[in-house]
């Protein structure tokens, strides 16, 4: 049976995550952990820690103790909030990953790291970005999820380190409210459709970006971690996708279950040089090929689910 750390739990994955490895491995089994205490599933489903990640006592203490063989680390400062502040990002991204890999390597924990589509840049062919292309982000968070996808390789290559990982696309959760990434519009619409019947979208009406619903990002971070080591070539950071809207289209899919929902636009000019640096449409061949990657959600059916589960949640 593993025994499985998480660290970042309380953030938009972690929150799915924790909850759907608890299912699957047994509540004991997982430990969760974060600066801060969490609120929901995560805190009341089974143990929980505060962690630093960028701590490396602290991380190793919590590995030993718990006598974990599997990390899950999603700790991080995402893109909108990492450009507020770059030193700290640097800090938590990429120290709390050198950490993470380094205690794993004298532990002997495989361990799974997630990254982005924003580790490409404007030089990256958009439309479809390929598995193995050029990565020149021009953000704080994109250079630390490149760099990371780098030392995670290098932590495999050099000291045998069961490193895996996918770069995940804009991601959409009813579970937590938006963190402060570029992609959050597609989270914010949701929430301001039901409550008032109207949104302000900080991106353009055709701004188009590769976006998941959060069940299958949680399902391709298990699949991963779950699959036959032989047959992965990448390992790390494989691109996985799903479907790929602009503000426009998931607003029009919306209307369908809001007829008299409007939307209008606020451009901001920062959240949208980020999104045009971003990949319209990620090839994720070598995900399907090499794990048998395949999403269990389009457009239709991830709107429709979001707007059930977040009336729910809100009334």
């Amino acid at each position: 049976m593993k025994r499985i750390l998480v660290t970042g739990a309380s953030g938009q994955v972690g929150s799915d995550l924790v909850v759907t490895l608890r299912e699957r491995y047994g509540s004991e089994n997982v430990l969760a952990s974060d600066i801060r205490e969490p609120e929901g599933a995560v805190g009341r489903g089974g143990p929980f820690e505060i962690v630093d990640c960028t701590d490396h006592g602290v991380m190793e203490q919590a590995v030993v103790r718990f006598k974990a063989d599997t990390i899950f680390h999603l700790a991080a400062i995402l893109s909108a909030v990492g450009e507020a502040d770059p030193h700290r990002a640097y800090e938590v991204n990429l120290g709390g990953l050198e950490n993470t890999l380094d205690v794993a390597r004298v532990r002997e924990c495989a361990v799974f790291i997630p990254s982005s589509i924003a580790a490409f840049g404007p030089s990256t062919p958009p439309d479809p970005t390929p598995q193995v292309t050029i990565q020149r982000p021009t953000t704080i968070y994109g250079v630390t999820k490149v760099a990371g996808e780098l030392l995670a390789d290098y932590f495999h290559l050099r000291f045998g380190v069961d490193t895996r990982g996918v770069r995940y696309p804009g991601l959409i959760s009813w579970v937590t409210e938006p963190g402060g990434g570029t992609t959050d519009y597609a989270v914010e619409i949701f929430y301001e459709a039901i409550r008032k019947g109207r949104y302000t979208c900080f991106l353009k009406p055709d701004a188009q970006l590769d976006m998941m619903y959060m069940p299958d990002a949680i399902k391709a971070s298990i699949e991963v971690m779950e699959a036959d080591p032989v047959r992965l070539i990448n390992r790390n950071a494989f691109n996985i996708a799903a479907m790929q809207f602009t503000p426009e289209k998931l607003a029009d899919a919306i209307k369908k279950h809001i007829p008299d929902f409007t939307i209008d636009y606020d451009v901001d000019p920062l959240r949208q040089g980020i999104a045009d640096s971003w990949p319209k449409r990620l090839d994720d061949t070598a995900a399907r090929e090499e794990w048998d990657w395949e999403p269990d959600y389009d457009l239709d059916a991830m709107v429709e689910d979001m707007l059930v589960n977040l009336r729910k949640k809100l009334a």
